[in-house]
């Protein structure tokens, strides 16, 4: 097995842990907020926590430090999957990345249409970019369930969509999402970066003098208003690729990375961030624009722009359908698109303030990727080998 390969089998086997794995966490984080526990439970995740940086005392919440912090570790981590796509993966021949990509465009499009056509000119227009983008961890989880019954061919393409996805939420994210904005940090933070650039083409390997940089890097993101996991992805597009073999800095962060973040990252943003302590009449705000809109754009949204934007490129021979692959396959793995959780609700902690308008907006974020992961997996199951 080539060591390209080899990182792909273990790509797509993190992420299937990661999906049942974040799939308890979930399960449990409701089940605990809606008990007795539930105001402790809540409580916890507000409790303050600080430490120095560099002489600098930062003091914030734990759920702060999850959602700023330890997940900019997951955006360097799908930042580096996006460098090694684009350089010797699904990404790297435009032929073959074309019907992902135009399949991944449709699905930001689509949903992000139907979220504005109901929410314009209202207070939560601003949650647009929420049912945009996949959540990578529980749709190849979801497909990795079908084992052999689904071509090895439709894994490629969904991680690729997906990894297309996340790196449209990444733009929307610096783009639409940025608040109180400092240039002078930002440019001390772009600095560091052109910097990390300059270590990278001196062919500095060890990377030690990348990380470091990063961190401060991410200090200055954070204190410039932009989203300080962003600083993530630049870091990753920093490090040096060099081909991509076992030996590349690239490979080894991404391979250090891959369990710490299935196992820890990812299962703490779900703990932190869907304690939703249900009302007695939470059902009614499932009838508000902002969760019509996130519900629509993931459940209808996403399954839609998916397969008619693959359906056209296709037919304007601007793509092509893998041999193995049939109509159907793509239904199934747009309803997959369908699962937005971790980015649907990253940015909507971005989006609002407003504590009624998350929660609802939660808890519909939980119900489409419920009903479109159903839905994607009993489309595929039912497809023939």
């Amino acid at each position: 097995m080539t060591p390209i390969s080899k990182l792909f089998s273990e790509f797509i086997e993190s992420e299937r842990a990661a999906g049942l794995v974040l799939l308890c966490c979930t399960i449990l984080s409701l089940v605990i907020a809606n008990s007795t526990l539930g105001p402790t439970y809540v409580t916890l995740w507000h409790a303050q926590l600080g430490f120095d940086l560099a002489g600098i005392h930062l003091n914030h919440s734990i759920e702060y430090w999850i959602n700023d912090g330890l997940m900019a570790i997951f955006f360097l981590l799908i930042g580096l999957e996006i460098e090694r796509e684009v350089y010797v993966g699904k990404l790297s021949n435009l032929k073959n990345a074309s019907l992902p990509i135009f399949a991944a465009l449709g699905g930001m499009a689509l949903p992000a249409l139907l979220h504005f056509l109901l929410n314009r000119g209202t207070d939560t227009q601003s949650g647009i970019g929420i049912p945009m983008a996949t959540d990578i961890a529980f749709a190849l989880g979801i497909l990795a369930l079908l084992g052999d019954r689904v071509p090895v061919s439709l894994k490629i393409f969904l991680t690729a969509l997906a990894i297309i996805d996340d790196l449209g939420a990444i733009v929307v994210i610096a783009v639409f999402y940025t608040h109180g904005f400092s240039l002078f940090n930002l440019l001390i933070s772009l600095g560091i970066f052109v910097g990390l650039l300059i270590l990278n083409r001196l062919k500095i390997r060890r990377l030690v003098f990348y990380l470091v940089p990063g961190l401060l890097m991410w200090y200055f993101m954070l204190q410039s208003g932009v989203h300080a996991t962003l600083a993530g992805v630049l870091l990753a597009f920093a490090i040096p690729f060099t081909g991509g073999g076992e030996d590349s800095p690239s490979y080894r962060l991404q391979h250090f990375l891959h369990q710490p973040v299935a196992f820890v990252v990812l299962p703490l943003f779900a703990l932190a961030n869907t304690g939703i302590m249900l009302a007695p009449d939470w059902l009614v705000g499932l009838g508000t624009a902002n969760s019509l809109g996130v519900f629509a754009g993931l459940l209808v949204g996403k399954p839609l722009g998916i397969f008619s934007m693959s359906m056209l490129a296709t037919r304007l021979g601007w793509s092509q359908l893998p041999a193995d692959l049939h109509w159907k396959h793509l239904v199934g793995v747009g309803f997959l698109g369908g699962v937005g959780f971790t980015m649907a609700i990253f940015i909507t902690l971005l989006a609002f303030n407003d504590s009624t308008i998350v929660q609802n907006a939660k808890i519909s974020i939980l119900l489409a990727s419920l009903l479109s992961g159903t839905l994607g997996f009993l489309i595929l199951r039912s497809t023939k080998r």
